[in-house]
């Protein structure tokens, strides 16, 4: 770290948590051809423990709509977050908030339109989903405190935090990749990367430009799946086949190179997606299709030789599909380690799952094991 940089002791106010250091910067700012406004630029949250033990940092990457804020506390703002956590057990922590978002400004004459998320949405996809019933598992949903609906204190606590978020996936990812790509090379030793939802695809992007700065991959309920968007939220299109009555589900094209929306490295190379052959293995489903890369399949040549641990949670709408990720990166050749929260016994669990009731139990049984034993490997 630069010599500049300056830490301010916390404490926190309950035994329960970590005595640490904490400093912020921005990184990956640039002045663009009027050297007027600073833009591009990513909030990194630096928390350090009092005592390191830890040769790997820990990265963190919030999902769509979210910002850093959500790795540090649980979802009633009382229960002690991940961040804290993984303190306690000596880790370094670096925490950001991704491009145009939350503590990363958006600069309106620079960057893309944003877009905002809803209460109905959130509740159907994060807190109340049981109550919805969108998809098969939804209603096994029980582990968000309160109601999971507006007027709920905790609803109202968790939907104040959300926050607007470029519209456009190819320019957030340009910019995502650009900007984190400076923070690794500033943090100059291997760490390990914790992302969530939309933040997975922004990892595989980080590894594959600086494969030697990751350690290993957490990727808690990755986006996907390969290919197309999930018909859960998204649009379809139901028709008849022309020779049976079988109705064919059509679904929206998505992250043309496989799991990104921007380039990632292959071998052989590809200069373009199309040349990454596809394969369907499942379209039975009106929630989503099963496509793979043809065999013999490409692969992710930067990936293969860091390990990653993909976490699903039960009643996730994720359920459906994160299965669909998981062979995508088996078959691009990376070492994939795949843990479905149901059948560990952890239940109730939906896409938020690291800021939920039982969101220790979750990484004190399964991602905090893991990662330590990837670091001793």
């Amino acid at each position: 770290m630069s010599a500049s940089m300056y830490f301010i002791p916390l404490m926190q106010s309950t035994s329960s948590r970590t005595l640490h250091y904490r400093d912020y910067f921005y990184v990956g700012q640039s002045y663009g051809s009027s050297s007027s406004i600073a833009q591009g630029q990513i909030y990194v949250e630096h928390l350090v423990p009092n005592t390191v033990t830890q040769k790997c940092p820990l990265f963190m990457i919030h999902g769509y709509g979210m910002t850093g804020v959500h790795w540090l506390t649980g979802s009633n703002n009382v229960s002690i977050g991940w961040a804290d956590w993984f303190l306690a057990k000596g880790f370094e922590i670096y925490i950001i908030d991704e491009p145009s978002r939350g503590r990363s400004a958006h600069q309106v004459t620079v960057d893309g339109p944003l877009h905002t998320v809803d209460t109905v949405t959130m509740q159907q996809r994060f807190t109340a989903p049981a109550q919805y019933n969108l998809w098969p598992n939804a209603k096994l949903h029980t582990q968000w405190p309160g109601s999971g609906v507006a007027g709920d204190d905790f609803f109202d606590q968790f939907y104040a935090s959300i926050m607007p978020s470029l519209s456009n996936s190819v320019e957030l990812s340009e910019k995502t990749l650009h900007a984190g790509v400076k923070l690794l090379d500033l943090i100059d030793r291997p760490v390990i990367l914790m992302t969530h939802s939309q933040g997975s695809q922004f990892g595989w992007l980080l590894a594959d430009a600086r494969p030697s700065l990751v350690k290993a991959i957490v990727n808690l309920d990755p986006g996907g799946p390969p290919f197309f968007e999930s018909a859960i939220f998204s649009s379809r299109t139901q028709v008849a086949s022309s020779t049976t009555e079988e109705q064919i589900w059509r679904f929206t094209p998505a992250r043309p190179y496989g799991l990104t929306e921007i380039p990632i490295t292959y071998s052989p190379p590809i200069t373009s997606p199309s040349e990454l052959a596809q394969q369907v293995i499942d379209d039975s489903s009106p929630y989503f299709i099963h496509v793979q890369q043809a065999e013999p399949a490409r692969k992710l040549i930067n990936l293969v030789n860091i390990p990653e641990l993909v976490v699903t949670a039960e009643a996730s709408y994720h359920s459906m599909y994160d299965h669909c990720t998981v062979e995508f990166l088996r078959r691009a050749g990376v070492p994939v380690e795949h843990v479905k929260l149901k059948e560990v016994g952890i239940r109730g669990n939906g896409h938020m799952m690291f800021i939920e009731k039982n969101a220790l139990e979750i990484v004190e049984k399964e991602v905090g094991p893991w990662i330590e034993r990837v670091i001793r490997d």
